[in-house]
């Protein structure tokens, strides 16, 4: 009896698991469309500009972040 229950359980969390992958493409999949929608919309000039502002400011977080695990000591 123990074993049903517990076989049911792994069932009913299983189902769950899947449902949330499914959920998740899904929102990849609208995240990708809305990302690939604002590419063309703002331009190629445009989109380069902010990825490389995007580029600077993960490189300026990436040293602040550095700078922060060389002072823990």
């Amino acid at each position: 009896m123990a074993q049903n229950k517990l076989k049911l359980k792994v069932e009913a969390l299983t189902n769950v698991v899947r449902q949330l992958i499914k959920e998740l493409q899904a929102t990849t999949s609208l995240a990708q469309g809305t990302l690939t929608a604002f590419q063309m919309h703002i331009g190629k000039d445009e989109w380069d500009k902010v990825v490389e502002e995007l580029k600077q400011v993960e490189e300026r977080r990436t040293k602040e972040d550095k700078k922060f695990e060389t002072n823990v000591e």
